[in-house]
């Protein structure tokens, strides 16, 4: 009870400096604006003349490879910045405490961000018959992309004070988490390397599991990925900052 109280406490300071500032405003628009560009302008939505959202879900490992970063910079490497870190944990919040409030504001704050697309899927209903529970099944696993990449964000930026360089971190993590598992690099390991060494190297990638769910399969393997990795992430931001702050 005690460790769900200070988590919660942060939690809500965290969500409310997301909208005391302009900056949980600009990063919806921009996400929801791209989010309909790349949909409708660039994945020719109407063209297609087909209630599928693929196109839709296609581009959002992209997306949050910029966007998530740029949330996720800000949670500790703020606190080094302006001192407060050893401040907080002075107190009775542990790491794990703040970590796992810090992480249900940051990723209740995507979750919103998401939410606010569904004109998109009601677009697709008025043209035609969407299946809708591959429509659901997307949109989870965008939500545990996103809380993959809001975990690898939080890692690098337990590691500086600097938000640029948290950000640049968070970026080439995740392009090699992207790219790990995309099919054309597979397809050129696969000229050189074992069939071991390929299978390997794509099992550390983001895509095929979320490609999986995006189609509406529904595995359990796909499941313990996300929440292996973002376990991963969080256990090494826990150890970062237990040597920081010798807690």
């Amino acid at each position: 009870m005690e460790f769900c109280a200070h988590a919660r406490a942060i939690a809500k300071r965290e969500w409310n400096a997301y909208f005391h500032s302009p900056v949980a405003y600009v990063f919806i628009v921009i996400f929801l604006a791209l989010a309909g560009f790349f949909t409708f302008s660039v994945g020719g939505f109407y063209e297609a003349g087909q209630a599928d959202l693929r196109g839709f879900f296609f581009w959002h490992p992209w997306l949050y490879l910029i966007l998530v970063p740029a949330v996720a910079m800000r949670l500790w490497a703020e606190e080094r910045r302006q001192g407060t870190l050893e401040m907080l944990f002075t107190s009775a919040i542990t790491p794990a405490q703040a970590i796992a409030g810090k992480m249900a504001a940051a990723w209740g704050f995507l979750a919103l961000a998401l939410a606010l697309t569904f004109p998109v899927p009601l677009t697709a209903a008025w043209l035609g018959q969407p299946d809708w529970g591959v429509v659901v099944s997307g949109y989870l696993a965008s939500l545990l992309l996103a809380g993959a990449y809001l975990a690898l964000g939080m890692f690098t930026s337990a590691l500086t004070r600097n938000q640029v360089v948290s950000f640049v971190l968070a970026v080439v993590g995740g392009l090699f988490l992207i790219l790990a598992g995309f099919q054309p690099v597979t397809e050129l390991l696969a000229r050189w390397a074992p069939a071991w060494v390929v299978d390997g190297v794509a099992a550390f990638g983001f895509m095929p599991h979320y490609e999986a769910m995006q189609r509406g399969v529904l595995d359990l393997r796909d499941f313990l990925y996300f929440g292996s990795a973002t376990g991963f992430m969080l256990f090494l931001t826990q150890l970062v900052l237990a040597n920081r702050t010798g807690r």
